[in-house]
């Protein structure tokens, strides 16, 4: 039986008291767009680069370079921002480079800014890897620890103190990971003197992806008058043909405002409106956000459009910033994922931030490349394995309908120091960070919290037991997951959480040769997980390695005639399993990427269906005609609100 509106209304209000508990962070992280009250600078181009080859590497903060032209301090070289500093330069020292390396950049700003103080000028990175410390004209004005999420400091007081508008500001970066970090690591010292020189240490790392370092996403400016709307957060949900978004706008910089919210169509049709810093908006004959393939008309986003007006006894202030909205409900039960209450099979891949030259700089012709591909194979989904990728890589998400398992960068947590309470606290602050980016898109639909942990070690238990709850706390809407390559009876993450995620490698780290074990032992590894927990499971790595170009028949593992059996023996039992509890298959890997060099790696890891360069493999049309055949029918389609749920509230049918 359908829930009514109004009960549907009371539960998204609910949500937002849910939502004000768990978030403890000052201050929203609104993606910056230009408005009629609103200014963006883009700072993206060369900026002046110097690494600290100092022993301790600390040379750049004993002599205080950010005070100074860092040109004056000595030896530079031109870097690109956004990009990976490691493969700019033909310099194998800063290739492998660990600690801290310094960006600067000059410019004059609007006058403008200068002389209006009702004008908020706000510096923002998009992200850079991994510790970073920010001076504007010699003054620091914010540090930030993790190298995948974006941080801001108000910056208009220091630019007022030069009347020129004359700026430079100075970035540190340090991708030194330790046991305490996300992605953790370590460093050894390599004290043997008649083996290593001096001071020779090694930085490990225990996840299988080359350490890129540097400024990755964009650095700009950005303006908002003095009163402003800081964050908005909504929940979206419908019943038969109306659609309710629940809204919840936070303002600072005034003590009262009033805020007029706004819901716009795509063809610029208002929809609905309300007063004040929350509501419910209720949308007649609505249009749900749709995943790719499963609808005419897929990611269909409205806009939310904030207009705040304040004064003080000086001024009056008004703000306008736009969302882009998508409806749609998600939901789990015992066997099924269910996006706006119909299943949903996750088609899908495993991606990394990785490409030629500019590592895992943000790179559109890249990103649109990636996205057409997607849709030829067919695929609707993708995790971003394994860390949080770029916001405008999420809005692509948004427009097309690509359904994203959203991870955090605790990738490789290995050692048992790693889940102590500096780590677990580390960890908290990371979701929190995650989720207030990302809780209004719509293409997420599940947050990962961890990929391949040692969740059978006993410090396991309580830790993401703490960090699930504290994700689930944050955001009441989303399932939550993390990926698991532990055996099933062990598992210590597994109880806690909505979706069984499970890597495994039949034939290849296990058995490597025999594909004729793999509808056996994967047969055998569902039902262990599915009898145990009672959740629904997704294959959420599996591949070979293949290096493109290289034939042998009969198959023999590192060929492309290898990677397509393997491919086809799983693809059997996805198929047997589908119609019971399997809700989807990640492969592993969309293209080919970077890693640390090893014995096992040759340029880098070769599981990729397209090479680093985007092209195809053989395997890669396995997938494309894979997802061009017939669904397989299920057991049963269809879900009341009586049904079984995980911890997550069924909503009715669509009519």
């Amino acid at each position: 039986m359908c829930l009514p509106v109004r009960q549907q209304v009371l539960r998204a209000l609910w949500l937002f008291a849910v939502l004000d508990a768990g978030l403890l962070l000052d201050g929203g992280m609104l993606y910056p767009r230009e408005s009629s009250s609103r200014e963006v600078k883009e700072l993206s181009g060369l900026w002046v680069f110097r690494a600290d080859r100092s022993p301790n590497r600390k040379q750049g903060f004993d002599e205080a370079w950010y005070k100074r032209p860092l040109e004056e301090t000595g030896p530079v070289i031109d870097m690109p921002v956004p990009a990976s500093y490691n493969d700019i330069t033909q310099d194998p020292e800063i290739r492998d480079f660990i600690g801290w390396v310094w960006y600067e950049r000059e410019l004059v700003v609007p006058t403008r800014w200068i002389q209006d103080e009702s004008i908020r000028v706000v510096l923002r990175v998009g992200s850079a890897h991994y510790n970073s410390v920010v001076w504007v004209n010699g003054v620091n004005v914010t540090q930030h620890e993790g190298g995948h999420l974006p941080f801001e400091a108000e910056v208009g007081d220091v630019l007022r103190k030069d009347p020129t508008g004359s700026c430079r500001i100075t970035i540190a970066v340090n991708n030194t990971l330790t046991l305490y970090t996300l992605p953790p690591g370590n460093i050894q010292y390599m004290n043997d003197r008649t083996r290593y020189p001096d001071g020779f240490f090694v930085q490990s790392i225990y996840f299988d992806f080359f350490n890129y370092a540097g400024i990755h996403r964009p650095v700009l400016f950005y303006t908002t008058p003095k009163a402003y709307v800081d964050d908005i957060t909504v929940v979206t949900d419908f019943s038969d043909n109306t659609g309710l978004v629940s809204y919840k706008v936070s303002v600072k910089g005034a003590v009262t405002a009033a805020l007029k919210v706004t819901l716009i169509d795509k063809q610029g049709h208002c929809v609905a409106s309300s007063n004040g810093p929350f509501g419910v908006l209720k949308v007649q004959d609505v249009n749900l956000w749709w995943p790719y393939l499963t609808h005419e008309n897929p990611g269909y986003l409205y806009s939310m459009e904030v207009r705040l007006s304040a004064a003080d006894e000086r001024t009056t202030y008004e703000d306008v910033y736009t969302l882009p909205v998508g409806i749609r409900t998600v939901n789990v039960t015992s066997t099924q994922f269910l996006i706006n209450n119909k299943p949903f099979y996750f088609h899908g891949v495993n991606k990394h931030e990785d490409s030629d030259i500019r590592g895992k700089g943000l790179d559109w012709p890249l990103i649109v490349k990636d996205f057409n591909l997607l849709k030829w194979l067919g695929a609707n989904s993708f995790r971003t394995s394994h860390y949080p990728y770029a916001e405008e890589i999420l809005q692509m998400c948004d427009r097309h309908g690509i359904v994203v398992i959203d991870e955090s960068p605790a990738v490789g947590i290995k050692d048992i120091r790693s889940f102590g309470n500096v780590s677990l606290n580390h960890h908290l602050f990371v979701m929190e960070e995650l989720v207030r980016r990302d809780k209004n898109h719509p293409s997420v639909v599940m947050w990962s919290v961890a990929n391949e942990p040692a969740s059978e070690m006993p410090p396991a238990d309580y830790y993401f037991k703490t960090v699930i709850k504290h994700t689930r706390d944050l955001d009441p809407t989303r399932p939550v997951t993390f990926v698991s390559s532990s055996n099933f009876a062990r598992d210590k993450g597994a109880p806690y959480v909505d979706v069984i995620c499970i890597n495994n490698y039949f034939s290849w780290y296990h058995d490597p040769g025999h594909v004729e074990v793999i509808t056996l032992q994967l047969n055998t590894e569902y039902d262990n997980w599915h009898e145990k927990y009672k959740k629904p499971i997704i294959q959420s790595e599996y591949g070979a390695d293949a290096v493109p170009g290289v034939h042998v028949d009969p198959p023999v593992m590192f060929t492309e005639e290898y990677q397509k059996v393997v491919l086809q023996n799983y693809h059997k039992v996805f198929d047997q399993k589908r119609a019971q509890y399997l809700i989807g298959e990640l492969i592993w890997n969309f293209a080919d990427f970077m890693t640390t060099q090893g014995v096992t790696r040759v340029v880098g890891n070769k599981k990729g269906i397209f090479t680093r360069q985007r092209q195809p493999k053989a395997a890669a049309f396995i997938l494309k005609e894979r997802r061009a055949r017939p669904v397989p029918s299920l057991t049963s389609t269809s879900v009341t609100a009586e049904g079984p749920s995980l911890g997550l509230t069924s909503t009715c049918m669509q009519s």
